[in-house]
C-alpha cells in the first residue's frame, strides 16, 4: 500500500503542521518503546506501534528538510535500524539438489558408491530428516556465547540478524563447556500453523494485508528493522547442520545432531539413521503419511549421508554438496482456465510461451502464470486457449501444467500457432535451429527485449545484486533511455544530476528511493570476478561455470585477453570442431578446462567476437573494481597449478581426486599441453601419460600425488 493511501491526510498537510507531527511522534514512539522494551509492558497493540512508525517515515519522506533529530528513524536500539549489515559465511552455506522419485533417490545412493569407489555390499548410513519449509539461518558461537546470526543470503553473504535471532526462545544463549572455540550451527527458522493463523488473524483486523503462507510469515518477522515485532512473533527453530568449526564435533551426522540436543537446541524428533535405501523411502513415505498432522510445514525430506569423513570426502558441485539431497514430496494440484498463452523473450533471444490462468491457490500459494517451456511442450500436451487444465507447484515450487481436461475442452478451441516473428517492434524472425527445442529472436541485440532481460539478468541477485533495480525499474529506464546496457547502471547519477526531469520526481520515487538506489548502484562498483562473469549473460555460463573461469584465469585483465585470443583463433578456423589444438592455443586452453568443452567455449568466443559485447566490457572496466577470486587453500603445494588426471585410479575414484584437487586450490584440465603442470597417471594410463613426457610434464604416480596433497 502507497502512504498516500494509508494516510490521505498527507496530501494536505503543510511543513508547519508536518512539523508538529514530527514532534508529537517522535514523543509517543519514544514512549512507547520504553513501555516496550524497559517495562515490558506495552500500551498498544502492535500493529498500532506499526502504524505509528510508518506514519512517521511517510511525514520524513515527504518534508526531508523537517527530519528531526530525535526522529525514531534515527535512534538507536529500540528504533529500527536503517537496514542489515552483510555477512560473508566463513563457510558457504550450500543449497541442495532435488530429488522427485524413487529412481532419483537409488541413484543419489549409487552415485555416492560409484564416487567413493564402494562395493554394492558396503553399507551407506543414510540420515533422513524433514525438510522445513522456512529460512535458513547461521549461528556463530565463540567461546561457548552466541555472538551471531545470518540469513543465507547467495549461500555466499547474508544479512546480519543477531538481534533478531536472539529473541527466538529456541535458540540457546551458550554452549557447554564441551563446545570447540568456534561453532557455527545451522538450521531453519519456522513459523507454527497456530501462530501463522493467529498473525493473520490480527493483520486482517487491522486491515492489513495477511501472509500468504507460513514461510512468508517467517520470513518477514525475521526480518523486521524493529526486533520487537520479531520477539512478538513466536518463531522457532531446527538445527541440523554444521558451518565452520575449529574442532570436529563428532564423526557422523547422527553424532552432530546428538550434540546439537545436549547443547540445548531443538532437532526434529523425526530424524532417523537408515541402512538401505529401502528404510530411507519408507521413512520418507512414513513423513509424508503424517505431514498434514505436523504443526509446521515441511515440503520433503532430507538424506545425507551419516559419516563426516565420506562427506569430506564427496565435497560439493557448484553449490550443491554431493553428500546430501532433497527428496521432495508429490505437488499439490488444482484445476484452472488458461486464459491466454502470451510469449516472453529472454535475454539469449529464447522464445518462452506463457500461459496466463485464472487465478487460484495451490499449496498456499495463488496462482495465475505457468510456463509451457516451449513450442513442443504445447504441441505434446495440445494445450489450448480456454482449456481447463490440471496445474501444479514442481517441487511445491514452479508452476506448470500437468495436462488438459479434454472433455472440458469448448468446441469452439484452436490449436495454438507458434509465432514466427519476435513480439518486439522490430518483428524479427523467430529461428529454431537444428537439434534444439528452444526457438529464438533472431534480433539479438537490437531486440528490446533482449536487451531489458539481460540488464534484468545483470542486475539480478545472484549477479550484481542491486537493490531497487527490479523489473519494473529496468524496465522504465530503458523506456526513457537511460539505461540501456549494464555501463549505463554506472553513470545512472550523474546523468541524473544533469536532467530536466530527476528521478526524485518521477512517480513513485522521492528523494529517499533514489538516495538509497545510488548507494546501492556504488556498493556494486566493487564486485566478485565470478559474479561479474554470470553477470554479462553469456550462454551456457551459469554461477558455476563463471567461478570455474574466475578461478582458471584469475583475473580480468588476463580473462578478457585470453578470451579475445581464443575468439579470434575461432574466427581463423570456423569449420574445425573435434581437435582446439588445431583451432588455437588459447581455444585450446578454454576447451581443455575440465567441465568446459567445446559448446561452451564457442559460446564464449561468439560473445567476444561482438563489438558491442565488447564495448560493454570495456566500459565496465573502466567503472569497476573487479576482485580477484580468492582460491581456496591458497598455501598448498597445488595450488594454482594445472593437473590432468589419467587412467585408473586405485585409492580414489577419478571424480573424488578431481574434486580433491579443485579443493586444494589447483585446476584441473581434460587434456595435457605445455602449460599443464602434473600429470597424475594411474593403471593403463595411455597417450596422455605419453603426450606429458614428451612436453617435459611432471608426472606423478598416485602414491607420489598422495605424499604431495597431504
Amino acid at each position: 500500500m502507497k502512504p498516500e493511501d494509508e494516510f490521505p491526510e498527507l496530501e494536505s498537510l503543510t511543513a508547519e503542521e508536518a512539523a508538529t507531527r514530527l514532534a508529537d511522534l517522535a514523543s509517543e514512539i519514544d514512549r512507547h518503546d520504553k513501555a516496550y522494551h524497559q517495562k515490558d509492558a506495552p500500551e498498544i497493540s502492535d500493529a498500532e506501534y506499526d502504524r505509528l512508525r510508518r506514519l512517521n517515515t511517510a511525514i520524513e519522506a515527504q518534508f526531508p528538510e523537517m527530519i528531526r533529530s530525535d526522529s525514531p528513524s534515527r535512534t538507536i536500539g529500540a528504533a529500527p535500524a536503517a537496514g542489515f549489515g552483510k555477512v560473508t559465511h566463513s563457510r558457504p552455506m550450500l543449497s541442495l539438489d532435488n530429488a522427485f522419485d524413487d529412481d532419483d533417490v537409488e541413484n543419489f545412493v549409487g552415485r555416492v558408491r560409484r564416487f567413493l569407489g564402494l562395493s554394492e555390499d558396503e553399507t551407506v548410513e543414510i540420515v533422513a530428516e524433514p525438510k522445513i519449509d522456512g529460512l535458513s539461518i547461521s549461528l556463530r558461537y565463540e567461546d561457548g556465547k552466541y555472538v551471531q546470526a545470518a540469513t543465507r543470503g547467495d549461500g555466499a553473504v547474508g544479512e546480519n540478524v543477531t538481534a533478531n535471532v536472539a529473541t527466538i526462545s529456541d535458540i540457546p544463549k551458550t554452549l557447554g563447556p564441551n563446545a570447540p572455540a568456534v561453532v557455527e550451527i545451522r538450521g531453519e527458522v519456522y513459523m507454527r500453523h497456530d501462530d501463522f493463523a493467529a498473525l493473520n488473524r490480527t493483520r486482517e483486523e487491522n486491515g492489513q494485508a495477511v501472509f500468504a503462507n507460513p514461510r512468508n510469515a517467517a520470513a518477514g518477522s525475521l526480518r523486521q528493522l524493529d526486533v520487537s515485532v520479531t520477539a512478538s512473533r513466536n518463531l522457532k527453530m531446527f538445527a541440523y547442520a554444521a558451518g565452520e568449526l575449529s574442532a570436529p564435533v563428532g564423526d557422523s551426522h547422527g553424532a552432530w545432531l546428538a550434540q546439537l540436543e545436549d547443547w540445548g537446541f531443538s532437532v526434529n524428533p523425526q530424524s532417523a539413521v537408515c541402512q538401505t535405501t529401502a528404510d530411507v523411502l519408507k521413512i520418507y513415505r512414513a513423513i509424508g503419511e503424517g505431514r498434514a498432522e505436523l504443526p509446521y510445514d515441511i515440503d520433503g525430506v532430507v538424506y545425507k549421508v551419516n559419516r563426516h569423513d565420506w562427506q569430506e570426502r564427496l565435497g560439493m558441485v557448484s553449490r550443491a554438496p554431493r553428500w546430501a539431497i532433497a527428496h521432495k514430496f508429490p505437488a499439490e494440484q488444482a484445476q484452472t482456465i488458461l486464459e491466454k498463452i502470451t510469449i516472453q523473450v529472454g535475454r539469449t533471444g529464447a522464445i518462452t510461451p506463457v500461459a496466463n490462468l485464472l487465478p487460484i491457490t495451490v499449496g498456499g500459494v495463488v496462482v495465475g502464470r505457468a510456463t509451457l517451456h516451449n513450442e513442443d511442450e504445447i504441441r505434446r500436451k495440445d494445450v489450448r486457449e480456454g482449456d481447463t487444465v490440471v496445474i501444479q507447484r514442481a517441487g511445491d515450487v514452479i508452476p506448470q501444467i500437468v495436462r488438459v481436461v479434454e472433455e472440458k475442452r469448448p468446441p469452439s478451441s484452436q490449436p495454438f500457432a507458434f509465432p514466427t516473428v519476435c513480439p518486439c517492434d522490430l518483428q524479427t524472425p523467430v529461428i529454431r535451429q537444428e537439434g534444439e527445442v528452444v526457438a529464438r529472436c533472431s534480433g539479438e541485440l537490437a531486440c528490446p527485449y533482449q536487451q531489458v532481460e539481460r540488464i534484468r539478468h545483470f542486475v539480478s541477485r545472484d549477479a550484481f545484486d542491486i537493490d531497487g533495480l527490479g523489473e519494473k525499474q529496468v524496465k522504465a529506464f530503458f523506456d526513457r533511455g537511460l539505461v540501456r546496457t549494464p555501463v549505463d547502471i554506472f553513470d545512472l547519477e550523474a546523468n541524473d544530476s544533469n536532467a530536466l526531469d530527476p528521478l526524485k520526481r518521477w512517480e513513485g520515487w522521492g528523494e529517499k528511493s533514489v538516495t538509497k538506489l545510488y548507494a546501492a548502484i556504488d556498493a556494486r562498483r566493487s564486485i566478485a570476478f565470478d559474479r561479474l562473469i554470470y553477470g554479462l549473460g553469456i550462454r551456457q555460463i551459469g554461477q558455476a561455470t563463471a567461478r570455474l573461469l574466475a578461478r582458471q584465469y584469475g583475473d580480468l585483465g588476463t580473462w578478457h585477453n585470453a578470451m579475445a585470443q581464443a575468439a579470434a583463433e575461432r574466427a581463423d578456423n570456423p569449420d574445425e570442431m573435434k581437435k582446439p589444438e588445431l583451432v588455437g592455443e588459447h581455444y585450446a586452453d578454454l576447451c581443455n578446462i575440465d567441465q568446459i568443452g567445446i559448446s561452451v567455449a564457442d559460446e564464449l568466443t561468439a560473445f567476444f567476437s561482438e563489438p558491442h559485447n565488447l564495448e560493454i566490457l570495456k566500459g565496465l572496466e573502466e567503472r569497476l573494481d573487479v576482485e580477484t577470486l580468492e582460491a581456496p587453500a591458497a598455501d598448498t603445494a597445488v595450488a594454482g597449478k594445472t593437473v590432468v588426471f589419467t587412467g585408473t585410479l586405485i585409492t580414489m575414484t577419478r571424480g573424488e581426486a578431481k574434486a580433491k584437487a579443485e579443493s586444494l586450490g589447483a585446476k584441473v584440465s581434460g587434456s595435457v599441453s605445455k602449460k599443464t603442470d602434473y600429470v597424475v597417471v594411474g593403471a593403463d594410463a595411455g597417450s596422455k601419460a605419453k603426450k606429458a613426457q614428451d612436453l617435459g610434464v611432471t608426472v606423478l604416480s598416485e602414491d607420489e600425488w598422495q605424499t604431495m596433497i597431504t
